[in-house]
């Protein structure tokens, strides 16, 4: 059963206001994703795709410009407002940067019991508890709550800002980059953590990355964005074996699989991605498309299914597939 569901959502931004100069930016451009009940989520894509500005559409940290989203079946209501912040202790986020999302001046105790204060009303000996029995989830000394963000590695601070966000007991998870910015060896063990707390918790997680081996491992199923709009979906194992869109085929290239011989020869794209402000007209990845033909600029093109649950926005994936 679905537990967030986005439809058509849009988001652009520096758009109508009184000092807004041109169209603005459309970072999300009518983007269907659904997330069930205990199923993992990835989105892909390059910097500049709309990954985070979709997780935060998704956690209704940001209200859509276009298009809606349901959560337990329910729209969900205004950020801000007092049924948002009710429905936010059923909402987690795990931000890219361990260091710039804790507070350096306080507890790491102190800011884990935040949500358990606010949101369960919490306080003295059981919110302390709590607390250290989340400090022991996340694999960290629950002795160490009195402790600073400063005294931690990097990979701590990040077991920090799970434990953060799991105080509240929520139902959906968004994890945004979790491990880009450790070392490999330490993003292995924040990897087999959120593995273990999604099957112990049974949570929803939306999980963004950059590195397809992550979500290969982590991830049920996978959406691949491109300035802002979906060019692949499915099961992880279908896209990642049998990937039928250019722009999946060039990124898989790019990942270092188990078997060198399956992944074939490198593709690069030529060129940067077009500004988000003035995409090319229909198909958005036309100009670094080695397919591309005249039509492909006429309208951007519809996610086509090809069974199982896969789905490709392309003219020509009959043809190259």
């Amino acid at each position: 059963m679905s537990l967030v569901v986005a439809e058509a959502v849009e988001k652009t931004f520096g758009a109508g206001g009184l000092f807004a100069r041109g169209r603005g930016v459309r970072a999300v451009a009518g983007v269907d994703a659904t997330v069930a009940r205990g199923e993992a989520l990835g989105v892909v894509g390059e910097s500049g795709s709309g990954k985070s500005t979709l997780g935060r559409l998704m956690l209704g940290l940001l209200p859509p410009t276009a298009g809606h989203v349901r959560f337990d079946g329910a729209a969900l209501p205004p950020p801000g407002s007092r049924a948002w912040r009710a429905l936010r202790a059923r909402m987690g986020i795990v931000f890219q940067d361990p260091f710039g999302s804790l507070d350096s001046r306080r507890s790491i105790g102190a800011q884990i019991g935040d949500g358990l204060a606010i949101h369960r009303g919490m306080g003295g000996a059981e919110r302390r508890a709590q607390v250290a029995a989340l400090l022991q989830k996340v694999g960290l000394d629950p002795r160490r709550e009195a402790a600073f963000p400063h005294e931690f590695s990097g990979g701590q601070r990040q077991r920090v800002g799970i434990a953060r966000a799991l105080a509240t007991g929520p139902d959906f998870l968004v994890a945004d980059e979790p491990v880009s910015s450790l070392d490999v060896s330490i993003q292995a063990q924040i990897v087999r953590l959120l593995a273990d707390l999604r099957r112990d918790l049974g949570l929803a997680m939306l999980f963004i990355s950059h590195d397809l081996l992550v979500v290969r491992h982590l991830c049920d199923r996978v959406v691949v964005l491109y300035l802002g709009r979906v060019m692949e979906e499915g099961p992880v194992s279908r896209v990642f074996a049998a990937p039928r869109h250019p722009y999946t085929r060039a990124l898989l290239s790019a990942t270092p699989m188990l078997d060198p011989a399956r992944r074939g020869a490198r593709i690069i794209l030529p060129g940067e991605p077009p500004s988000p402000r003035n995409p090319p007209s229909g198909c958005v990845f036309r100009t670094r498309c080695a397919h591309a033909m005249p039509a492909c600029a006429e309208a951007p093109p519809p996610l086509s299914d090809l069974g199982d649950g896969q789905r490709v926005a392309c003219i020509r994936v009959d043809e190259i597939g």
